[in-house]
């Protein structure tokens, strides 16, 4: 007979009266291919409906900095036209010259960069694809530009609180689309610590369980990123001081109306209490898909734990996870299953609260059954479903060409039924597109599915005498893709008199192909595909060649040898003579180690000079164009052989071993021990021989300490036994004494029954039952059989037994299949019985399952996740123990994979009765289709019918390599290798560079678009002797994928290269420290560091590194009356190294027994310090009483660090507080580097940049020229400050700190200056101690 492939029919359910015309009508679900390819150049000539392939995300938030791009892409033939609408209106796209539509695309492209604002296109779009077979639409396009709005200005006041109290800071970040990412950072842009204690909840703010002095700080400040727009948004810092009760007070008394109160209480130990939520009791409603997010923050002393439980179930253990210190509880991919009452408990020593969650999972609407393409013939019939769930129940709607069908133009052929579009003797006027609408309050499904008409002749789609090649023994899979209307059915023949192929050797699957499931040398030759309907006939021949498989008739072996020793290991290999064959050796599953000490020729690895690294696993790998074969061996490497015994030994056997007070189950054994050699016996071991039951076999008796001889040993019945015993010391055992005298002990009956009893049929109509019998030893007596007893479980069949022999198991037949059966084996013997057995449960044999599983569903999740549903068979056609479900599922095969030679078929079983699962791991932009199959003990059930999906387009993979070429004084030229995973079609790359200055700080970023066929590009017009950052990356439609980072540097123009050098090495020392300086001449960011040592000492040089490019570092910690060996070298610099030099520090303090009150500078110094003082004084006076103003200080006392205070725009000052500059963003602009970290602004202070113009400068003696009154050097520790006495200021001012031009003189940190004529900088370091300090104002 032939074997011939028939369309599936497709049966409603018996509910259904009214449809019984339509229950077992053929239909198709072809779809015309157009994409490119050899398959779709055979069917361009066809016509075919819109299909909507590609368009934006239904809520879509774009960039109002960008063009905006609203994505509707479309097939069909003929190509479709485009048009759009917007808030329900049709959007004249030629009547605004901001917009523009893609040639032979639908993809609206809004010009906002040149003028024009994104709020003014806010709105809902909507597209439709039309050609003249129908219109297809795309979802309601929900166009928002991201906002990142500023901060609302507020004043902070510090906040002063005792030690263990609870503390909420507010965060409180402005309203953003989309919400803002928050973080809490200090003012160095580093995250703040967190714990069990003190923790950030899901709304931004910071909790702390209970306070403690390390929390005292004065920059607590919250941040808001916006990644949309690259954005962040600061809050003022928060200013935090604890403190105990003591000082709370004091602090009260004295600054009543000027400070925020927590409290003072006691912070003594007490129970938790629930920051947030508030209550016993709250109610979280989320969406089904989404992540679940449940959080309780508590506060107490000491710090509570937080625990979760689900008051009606258990939490899902693979989807649920704790954060923020178990804090919060998330619940991943949440369904309606979730539901219910979630508690989180906190507890410390002191107690324990609770607080209940309720929570209620809705569903936005969800596919059960999205609609499908229908291609039908003239006269045929067919149906379109539409089936979706979501809670509450969505409603069901249908529009015909995107009008909604009520009313569309009338058509006899169709009918709906609610979910169910049902078409009868169609015409060619029938195509159309259909919408289906599946919608609740919670959102919209929008499925288009086209009816086509089509009569059309059969072809065969696959390339005409295509080779197959198949290795002997495995599955031939021969292709034979069609297309036709109606469907043609599928003959398959062999060899040229057309011989018919039969069902019981081959398999012909849906899709045409050809499976020969054990491919032999005599099913080579030609195979003819026959496709017929009632048009006509197509035929294609194909060929088939069968392959001997590769073999290792010699496989390696394992090896030990001695280090320095030679090892080879042999493979020898056997292939089909019409293939080449390639052998490989691995070790480790890696490549061998290149080294001349390991050989390979023909058929042998050969190791040399053996090493303990060579230790491992060999592998031989043998593989031809069409398998591959494997083997391995072990190598061990020992050590040489060692050198004689030591002189201590191993104990000599015991002797004269007796056996006293002789009784049915117990002896006494004595013996004399041997000598210890030196080591004493730490025990003795007793074992014993069964001459009857197991002549010559030793068995573990007993152990007794070293110091005993004699021991009582216990005894079973019908034993003959001997013993021997062996002496054990620090080295090792001795050998075993001379055994004893015999002495057989009495029968009895059996004491224990067998053990492992089961009960498990091997055919459909059998029990096994099986047991572990008993030994020689166990059996008590002699005559050892089994008493043998069942019956059926739930029947009230009395036992039946039988009794057998000495053996392991009896079978009874006749069973029915898979039935529970009651078993118990008792054994005895010719004394008697065992006590009763214990009685297990059975089951008799399994029979395959003769069902498979019915509505296989699948729901492609994603472009490389599916997920699939199926009904359950019934329990009684299982025919056995339900061991789950396999999916088999595999890649369909297409133009560009006909050279495969079958189907890679996968499988997933599921444990159990599920009757879903997910499929991980597909590839995207792919055609799959898989079945579904019932296992029992057995084996599988029949496979369900093929069910074929798409994985949609993804993002690419980074391009493989990304490479700068030919760098010239202007211009950069990058070459690149595409994507080794495109996922989809390439559209374009984008390439974004941006300039790096020698500060390493990046420069505007420039983003520029380049066509997906080009593999080279040249920048031009750059900087010259400039370095260059690049982020590059590809792009499919549906969005940009990795992106791979390289930087550049253009050359030089023309300037000779310079040898680094440092020279001019000098240190100026002190007591306990030194200032370091020198001098650098070579290329621009270098990173220098210092080393030094105690001179004439062997110990290490200790290393520091100097922050920065600085040529100058102050060393601290030092030695008083040392000398110092001292050098400075550049990082990266191999041999880049100054010159030594030697200095040493001054004699400690402590040797000067000089009274300092008595001298007489020390006391000219105060007199002059105090009248500097009082004149200060009454300069200040005489300034406030002209109502003169000193700004700086009061923003000062305000916030704690002067980086963050504003300047005024216009003369640089420090002005006063402004909302413009209270509400900016991070410096630099609102953008951030690519890599979306905050770089902190480096300092690039310079003394000239202090002075009125370039003529501010310092004479040779360190004073400086300029306008002022006067001026002072006040030195401590080494780190000198330049001061002036302002006369108009009417205070001590501290100026810019002196540059390294004097050995005494060191750069001060974070020093802020205001341009002013007259020079103001205030520094944040410390400045001078002693009786200055209330007169200068860091």
């Amino acid at each position: 007979m032939q074997l011939k492939i028939m369309p599936k029919k497709k049966c409603l359910s018996a509910g259904r009266v009214p449809l019984i015309l339509f229950l077992c009508q053929m239909i198709s679900a072809l779809e015309v291919p157009l994409d490119h390819g050899e398959k779709a150049k055979l069917l361009e000539d066809l016509v075919q409906p819109p299909t909507i392939t590609q368009q934006s995300p239904k809520d879509y938030i774009i960039d109002p900095r960008e063009n905006i791009v609203i994505q509707c892409e479309a097939k069909g033939k003929p190509p479709p036209s485009f048009s759009w609408t917007r808030n329900g209106t049709h959007f004249d796209i030629d009547k605004d010259p901001l917009v523009t539509m893609k040639p032979g695309s639908g993809t609206l492209i809004i010009n906002i960069m040149s003028e024009g604002k994104a709020e003014t296109y806010e709105g809902v779009y909507q597209c439709t694809a039309r050609n003249e077979r129908g219109a297809a639409i795309s979802n309601n396009i929900v166009v928002r530009p991201s906002r990142s709005p500023l901060w609302t200005k507020e004043k902070l006041e510090p906040i002063t609180l005792q030690n263990g109290q609870p503390l909420v800071l507010p965060c409180r970040p402005p309203i953003g689309l989309p919400p803002a990412i928050i973080f809490w950072m200090d003012n160095s842009f580093q995250r703040l610590p967190q714990s069990e204690r003190v923790s950030q909840g899901l709304n931004g703010d910071l909790y702390f369980s209970n306070v403690l002095p390390e929390d005292t700080r004065e920059d607590y400040i919250c941040y808001a990123r916006f990644n949309h727009t690259q954005t962040i948004q600061q809050k003022q810092p928060i200013s935090l001081k604890v403190i105990s009760v003591d000082e709370l007070n004091d602090t009260i008394a004295a600054n009543l109306s000027d400070t925020e109160f927590y409290g003072a209480k006691s912070s003594k130990e007490r129970p938790p209490t629930f920051l947030t939520p508030e209550g016993n009791a709250s109610r979280k409603e989320e969406l089904r898909g989404n992540v679940l997010s449940l959080e309780c923050i508590a506060e107490g002393l000491p710090t509570p734990l937080i625990y979760w439980i689900k008051e009606d179930g258990t939490l899902p253990a693979n989807r649920t996870f704790y954060r923020n210190f178990q804090k919060t509880l998330q619940i991943i991919q949440v369904s309606e299953a979730d539901s219910g009452n979630y508690q989180c408990i906190a507890k410390n020593t002191l107690g324990i609260i609770r607080h209940t969650i309720s929570v209620t999972v809705k569903a936005a609407p969800y596919w059960i059954m999205a609609p499908r393409n229908l291609v039908l013939s003239p006269g045929e019939d067919g149906t379109l479903i539409c089936r979706a769930n979501g809670n509450p129940k969505p409603r069901i709607s249908w529009l015909t060409n995107g009008v909604p069908t009520e009313i569309a133009p009338d058509d006899p052929s169709r009918r709906i039924d609610g979910d169910t579009i049902i078409f009868s003797n169609v015409q060619e006027r029938s195509s159309a597109v259909y919408q289906c609408n599946a919608s609740n309050e919670y959102g919209y499904l929008l499925a288009n599915a086209f009816v086509n008409v089509l009569a059309e002749l059969p072809r065969i789609l696959t390339p005409a005498n295509t080779l197959y090649q198949v290795i002997a023994n495995r599955p031939a899979f021969l292709d034979c893709a069609f297309f036709g209307s109606p469907l043609p059915t599928i003959e398959w023949f062999k060899g040229a008199k057309g011989s018919a192929l039969h069902e019981d050797i081959y398999v012909i699957h849906e899709n045409g192909t050809l499976e020969i499931p054990v491919a032999q040398k005599d099913n080579s030759g030609t195979y003819t595909c026959v496709a017929r309907n009632k048009l006509g006939v197509a035929k294609n021949e194909v060929h088939l060649e069968i392959k001997d498989p590769t073999r290792i008739l010699k496989q390696p072996e394992y090896a030990v040898v001695q280090r320095g020793g030679r090892v080879s290991f042999e493979c020898k290999v056997k292939h089909d003579h019409t293939l080449i064959a390639t052998v490989t050796w691995l070790k480790d599953n890696g490549e061998l180690p290149n080294d001349e000490r390991f050989t390979v020729d023909k058929d042998h690895l050969v190791v040399t000079d053996v090493r303990d690294s060579d230790g491992g696993i060999y592998t031989c790998v043998a593989n031809t164009t069409l398998d591959e074969v494997s083997a391995s061996a072990v190598l061990s490497v020992v050590a040489p052989t060692p050198t004689p015994a030591p002189i201590y030994d191993v104990p000599s056997p015991p002797f004269d071993l007796e056996l006293t007070d002789q009784l049915d189950k117990s002896v006494q054994l004595s013996w004399t021990p041997g000598d210890d050699n030196n080591s004493p016996i730490t025990k003795f071991i007793i074992e014993y021989e069964d001459a009857m039951h197991e002549a010559g076999l030793w068995h573990h008796q007993a152990e007794v300490s070293g110091t005993q001889t004699t021991a009582q040993l216990k005894l079973s019945p019908y034993v003959n036994y001997s013993f021997r015993v062996m002496a054990e010391n620090s080295i090792g055992r001795s050998l075993p004494s001379e055994a004893s005298e015999q002495y057989q002990t009495k029968a009895a009956e059996p004491d224990k029954n067998p053990t492992a009893v089961e009960g498990l049929g091997s055919e459909p109509d059998n029990l096994v039952i099986t047991w572990k019998p008993l030994n020689g030893f166990e059996s008590n007596g002699p005559g050892l059989q089994y008493k043998v007893s069942w019956r059926q479980k739930d029947g009230d069949d009395e036992w039946t037994s039988v009794v057998v022999a000495n053996v392991s198991k009896y079978i009874v037949s006749g069973t029915p299949t898979f039935v529970p059966y009651l078993i118990k084996v008792q054994a005895l013997n010719v004394m008697g019985f065992a006590p009763e057995p214990a009685v297990v449960t059975g089951h008799s044999g399994e029979d395959l399952p003769m069902v498979a599983p019915g509505n296989v569903r699948v729901n492609v999740v994603n472009s490389t996740l599916a997920e699939v549903h199926w009904d359950p068979v019934p329990l009684k056609s299982i025919r056995g123990r339900l061991q789950g479900y396999r999916i088999y599922y595999w890649k369909a095969q297409s133009a560009s994979q006909r050279n495969r030679r079958h189907l890679e078929k996968k499988i997933l079983t599921f444990q159990g009765s599920k009757t879903h699962g997910m499929l991980p791991g597909l590839e995207p932009f792919s055609h799959y289709a898989l079945n579904v199959r019932v296992v029992n003990g057995k084996g599988e059930g029949p496979a369900s019918p093929d069910r074929a999906f798409s994985t949609p387009e993804g993002v690419p993979s980074a391009p493989s390599s990304l490479k700068i070429v030919n760098p010239t004084l202007d211009s950069l030229t990058l070459e690149w290798d595409p994507p080794s995973r495109p996922n989809g079609i390439l559209t374009e790359y984008t390439l974004k560079y941006q300039p790096i200055n020698s500060t390493h700080e990046l420069g505007p970023l420039i983003d520029l678009k380049i066509p997906a066929n080009k593999t080279r590009w040249t920048l031009k017009n750059l900087n010259f002797s400039t370095r260059y950052k690049f982020y590059f990356y590809a792009q499919t439609s549906v969005g940009p994928g990795s992106q791979i980072t390289e930087e550049g540097v253009t050359t030089v123009d023309e300037v000779q290269a310079v040898n680094p050098r440092i020279s001019n090495l000098t240190a100026a020392a002190a007591e306990t420290s030194a200032n370091i300086s020198w001098k650098y001449e070579g290329p621009e960011h270098v990173n220098f560091y210092v080393e030094y040592g105690v001179a004439g000492s062997k110990e290490e040089w200790r290393k520091e590194i100097v922050n920065g490019s600085r040529s100058f570092f102050g060393l601290k910690g030092l030695m008083p009356g040392t000398a110092y060996k001292v050098r400075v070298g550049a990082e990266g610099h191999s041999g880049f190294v100054s010159s030594e030099a030697v200095f040493e520090t001054g004699p400690a303090m402590a040797s000067r027994q000089v009274d300092i009150a008595t001298q007489g500078w020390f006391i000219g110094l105060m007199c002059a310090v105090a009248l500097l003082i009082l004149i200060l004084l009454i300069v200040c006076f005489i300034r406030r009483n002209k109502g003169g103003k000193y700004p700086v200080k009061e923003k000062e006392d305000a916030h704690a660090d002067p980086e963050i205070q504003p300047m005024k725009e216009d003369d640089g000052t420090f002005g006063e507080y402004s909302d413009a500059e209270d509400h900016k963003p991070l410096k630099k602009g609102s953008r951030t580097p690519s890599d979306r970290t905050v770089k902190k602004e480096d300092s690039d202070d310079s003394l000239v940049d202090y002075g009125e113009g370039v003529n501010g400068q310092f004479n040779e003696d360190g004073s400086f020229i300029g306008q002022y009154s006067a001026f002072a050097i006040l030195n401590h520790k080494q780190v000198g400050y330049l001061t002036t006495l302002d006369e108009k200021l009417g205070h001590l001012q501290v100026l810019h700190p002196l540059l390294p031009l004097h050995p005494h003189f060191s750069l001060c940190p974070k020093t802020i200056c205001a341009n002013s004529p007259k020079l103001a900088c205030f520094t944040t370091c410390l400045l001078v101690t002693g009786p200055l300090v209330p007169a200068l104002h860091p």
